[in-house]
């Protein structure tokens, strides 16, 4: 799934996310209100674990981030709030890890 930008912090409890820079260069925040700011641009990946908040702080106007999920739930958009966060603590620690690693495949294990 191609997005240009999510400038609203988010997360998805029912799935792991990897993040490919297809094009352009961005500031994001990964780990929520409190967490990291990065600068990414083209080529750059991002391995997001189920419940990582994260958003696209500011962005060139070519950005293209490409998502990817492995099989199973579906992707669900999931933003902060108290009664989000008393369901994401019951769905994040069964999502399953992938059978392969998101950037090498089978080779990595």
């Amino acid at each position: 799934m191609a997005q240009r930008r999510v400038d609203y912090l988010h997360y998805h409890a029912t799935v792991h996310e990897a993040l490919g820079v297809a094009r352009g260069e961005a500031r994001v925040r990964f780990g929520g209100d409190a967490g990291r700011v990065f600068d990414i641009e083209t080529g750059d990946v991002a391995i997001l674990p189920a419940g990582t908040g994260h958003q696209c702080l500011q962005a060139s106007d070519d950005f293209v981030v490409v998502g990817a999920y492995p099989p199973g739930p579906a992707m669900q958009v999931t933003r902060p709030t108290p009664d989000n966060y008393r369901k994401a603590l019951e769905t994040i620690p069964q999502v399953a890890l992938p059978r392969t690693d998101p950037m090498f495949g089978e080779t990595a294990r």
